[in-house]
């Protein structure tokens, strides 16, 4: 199977080639202009890959939440690649693509991603003993880092506690690891799409859409 794979959901932009179990990966960490590199690194890859576009067998995407240009530049470049290429399409959890990375068997993973206007992204996921993916154990969630609901997490990821020290002083202890800079990648996007694909649950590209979460985005100051 051949999946390509881009995420622009947060300061990283990268892109994914996965092909028969092997990945090729870009990425540039950077505030702004992904809509300026992500096209380009989606060339190179393919091209080093050995790849055309018509070749693939379908385009994953983080489909958010994160930051909400950010996420529309990656559901607009996947519309218009799949398209072009007749591909469908799958979304995955930028938060799952969090946890995917540390998770090993038997871990339970809280990711809180920084949401900015003091508040965070966040979910929880497990990977059992058996299974090479993290799945979800609870709805994703914007709230006050005061508000994460409390659990028997084995782990904590994400940008979130390195922005809101309450939530590791709430969360970390003993035996608890906390990963306070790790970033979605387009590599465990693909990873995780390969499944969805395989059980047949891709979308035609004009059903790519990317989730927010929260709705607001403005910050209302208190007076």
């Amino acid at each position: 199977m051949k999946i390509l794979a881009i995420d622009t959901a947060t300061e990283r932009c990268s892109v994914a080639l996965r092909s028969d179990g092997e990945t090729l990966e870009r990425s540039s960490e950077q505030p702004r202009g992904h809509a300026d590199l992500v096209l380009p690194m989606v060339e190179e890859i393919l091209r080093e890959g050995g790849v055309q576009l018509r070749d693939l067998d379908g385009i994953a995407y983080g489909r958010g939440p994160g930051a909400f240009t950010g996420v529309r530049i990656a559901v607009g470049v996947v519309q218009g690649l799949a398209f072009g290429a007749g591909l469908k399409t799958v979304g995955i959890s930028n938060l799952a693509a969090v946890a995917q990375q540390i998770a090993g068997p038997g871990d339970r993973v809280l990711v809180c991603m920084d949401a900015r206007m003091d508040q965070v992204y966040w979910s929880s996921f497990v990977r059992e003993p058996a299974s090479d993916l993290v799945t979800s154990l609870a709805p994703e969630r914007v709230d006050a880092p005061d508000a994460v609901a409390a659990g028997d997490y084995t782990l904590l990821a994400g940008t979130g506690f390195k922005a809101y020290p309450l939530l590791s002083s709430l969360f970390a202890g003993p035996g608890r690891a906390v990963h306070d800079a790790i970033l979605p990648r387009a590599q465990e996007i693909a990873l995780l799409a390969e499944a969805e694909f395989r059980a047949g649950r891709a979308r035609p590209a004009a059903e790519a859409e990317p989730v927010y979460v929260r709705d607001q985005v403005a910050h209302v100051k208190k007076a």
